[in-house]
């Protein structure tokens, strides 16, 4: 299989990808294939050295195998998500339901599995960037309401800072992958408002077509991380039959 000319892609030459595999073959397979399309590469052998990498804030956009020494992929998803937004996209052998369901939970943005197409994750990895690149322009839009002079949606203990793409509970920092950035940013912009599983899916995917057990996902995944009690959620709430509302 040849790989692709370099200007195919029409990424922007700064974006870097992070690499996290224990296996060289694949890892030289992505990097073929990835530095064919333009992208900057950076390789990990286990999730430890991975977060050492990703501390560095090189890295755009994240692949990450699961079985992997010192540190396997679920907990450098979780680890990561601690202190980056960036698009991380699981490349794995486990194809189980509960794996895939376990790491879109932790964080991850997709899944692909083994043996794939490097075709495949060269177009998982420019969706993936162009929905987090959007994601950080559409609140500079100036669509929702505003708090004062700064460009804030406010509810009860939350703040979300738009212009600096940060949510806030009672002051504490609340990590947000762009997915669950983009889902939170349209249901507070006009609480009260039921959106469908389908509109929330569009805000992320730009299209309106599935991605209903995504949407659940992200949004339980949301309560997990503003809501005091998830169970009993104040803010997120389920509209039986419709979909999601945001309350104040």
């Amino acid at each position: 299989m040849q790989a692709p000319d370099a200007a195919a892609g029409g990424q922007k030459p700064q974006d870097t990808i992070l690499v996290v595999e224990d296996d060289p073959d694949i890892v030289e397979i992505l990097r073929l294939y990835l530095e064919s399309s333009g992208y900057r590469f950076l390789s990990a052998g286990d999730g430890k050295c991975g977060l050492d990498v990703l501390h560095g804030g090189d890295a755009s956009l994240v692949l990450v195998d699961l079985m992997m020494p010192s540190m396997n992929g679920f907990d450098f998803i979780k680890e990561a998500r601690a202190f980056t937004d960036i698009p991380i996209i699981i490349v794995s052998a486990r194809n189980q339901p509960s794996d895939k369901v376990l790491g879109l939970d932790l964080g991850a943005d997709g899944y692909v599995t083994k043996p794939f197409d490097p075709t495949e994750v060269l177009a998982y990895v420019r969706s993936a960037l162009r929905r987090y690149n959007q994601s950080k322009a559409a609140p500079h839009d100036g669509e929702g309401p505003t708090t004062g002079e700064k460009n804030v949606l406010s509810a009860g203990d939350l703040e979300l800072d738009l212009d600096t793409l940060v949510l806030r509970k009672r002051g504490n920092v609340m990590p947000l992958t762009a997915s669950e950035l983009k889902i939170l940013h349209k249901m507070m912009s006009t609480p009260g408002h039921v959106f469908t599983k389908a509109q929330l899916y569009e805000a992320i995917s730009g299209s309106s077509y599935g991605g209903a057990e995504s949407i659940m996902m992200h949004v339980s995944n949301i309560r997990s991380k503003i809501e005091d009690d998830p169970g009993r959620p104040a803010h997120i709430k389920t509209v039986r039959g419709l979909g999601y509302r945001f309350d104040e």
